[in-house]
């Protein structure tokens, strides 16, 4: 057993408050912690670690990424600059067709490449859970490759989500005759043992309510949970169709509307904020944080990295994004991207430092977990353990 003492824990437990423990300790066995409180009263360890005062907090959960991808999209920053709107780019055929054609040309190994050093540079700002969706492949061969790229990521713990249902490939004129093939593809994938969860875009530009209904429908079948892209770019009704399967989270939720929230506080679905896309897509209308708050719905946070819409490798300037933009304080940015963003991926042994979590936390150079949010364009990580290896 190894013991981490004399570090300023932030522990996040309860549903509320820092949960703050000066001069706190963290007894760690096999990858659990087995006891967490003042370093006065911890038990005996095989090992000691002095910690100096550091701040500890949880280890990031990113629960919304798209990590696996072939090419990039840095014209498309260009093109926003010049007053073309996401919509416009993706009905020119840019957008997520563009990173599609570019993923299925890579191999498997030029996308895991690609996708281990994004997960590297995650993990190097605290990240120790990440979730990866497929969706850039848009066929039966490519989706399987993109998922089983991300079963290969090492050094974070990797969640996988079906993301096929994402746009209508160029070989489909018919959006149910694709729906069809997504719910198709579907058990195969599951029975290879490469998704954990399933997701959808409910969009305009994407699929209707209806079309979700069905790729959802045969989640459930499978006994597999369920994520929407929800309310992004308008009102769809895809937070209440959501909250109808129990969905473990909706996420972008900008245009979401009071009785989409209060579906998702009723079925206990995480609303995921994600201001890198509210930002690089120069967004005006902001998701409801007051009317989530009041209705009870946890709010997670994530990086939603992409090559196109959100490019950011920075979960720490998420926390900052998140207050600034959005208006969350800096205590609820930190569960958002910790407890609240495991709860998104239906996990709820990490994310707080108690007993019987597992033994994922950070070692920051700050005095006050609010300095994370605070202060952006530098990293103060100094230590990250993982299963409760540093």
């Amino acid at each position: 057993m190894k013991l981490w003492r004399g570090g300023r824990l932030a522990t996040l437990a309860g549903d509320s408050g820092w949960g703050l423990i000066d001069d706190g300790a963290l007894l760690v066995d096999g990858g659990q912690l087995r006891w967490v409180g003042p370093s006065a009263e911890a038990p005996p360890a095989d090992e000691v670690v002095e910690l100096h005062g550091a701040l500890v907090t949880p280890g990031l959960v990113d629960c919304h990424t798209h990590l696996v991808y072939g090419g990039n999209r840095a014209n498309e920053f260009e093109q926003r600059l010049h007053g073309a709107s996401y919509a416009d780019i993706a009905k020119a055929g840019g957008g997520i067709r563009s990173t599609v054609a570019a993923t299925r040309a890579a191999t498997e190994a030029e996308l895991l490449t690609g996708a281990a050093k994004r997960a590297l540079a995650l993990a190097r700002e605290g990240v120790t859970t990440l979730e990866v969706k497929s969706g850039y492949g848009l066929d039966a061969a490519t989706e399987a490759r993109m998922l089983r790229v991300a079963r290969q990521l090492t050094g974070v713990d990797v969640r996988t989500t079906y993301l096929a249902a994402h746009a209508l490939p160029p070989e489909f004129a018919d959006a149910d005759a694709y729906i069809a093939a997504v719910c198709d593809w579907l058990p195969a994938l599951h029975a290879q043992g490469l998704v954990d969860a399933v997701d959808a875009f409910c969009e305009h530009i994407a699929f209707s309510p209806a079309q979700v209904r069905r790729v959802f429908d045969a989640a459930k079948a499978l006994g597999l949970p369920v994520k929407l892209h929800a309310e992004q770019l308008s009102d769809q009704g895809g937070a209440q169709l959501a909250a109808g399967y129990r969905a473990l989270s909706c996420d972008h939720l900008e245009f979401v509307s009071p009785a989409g929230v209060q579906a998702m506080a009723e079925a206990g679905t995480v609303a995921v904020l994600l201001p890198g896309a509210f930002y690089a897509l120069r967004e005006t209308q902001l998701p409801p944080i007051a009317a989530l708050r009041e209705a009870g719905v946890r709010i997670a946070l994530a990086t939603d990295h992409n090559p196109g819409s959100s490019p950011t490798l920075s979960p720490l300037l998420m926390l900052n994004m998140a207050c600034v933009l959005f208006r969350l304080t800096p205590e609820e940015a930190l569960r958002g991207l910790t407890v609240n963003g495991a709860r998104a991926l239906g996990l709820r042994d990490r994310g707080q430092l108690v007993a019987g979590q597992r033994a994922d936390f950070c070692v920051w150079d700050a005095g006050h977990p609010r300095e994370l949010a605070a202060c952006f364009g530098h990293n103060p990580l100094t230590e990250r353990v993982f299963q409760g290896v540093s």
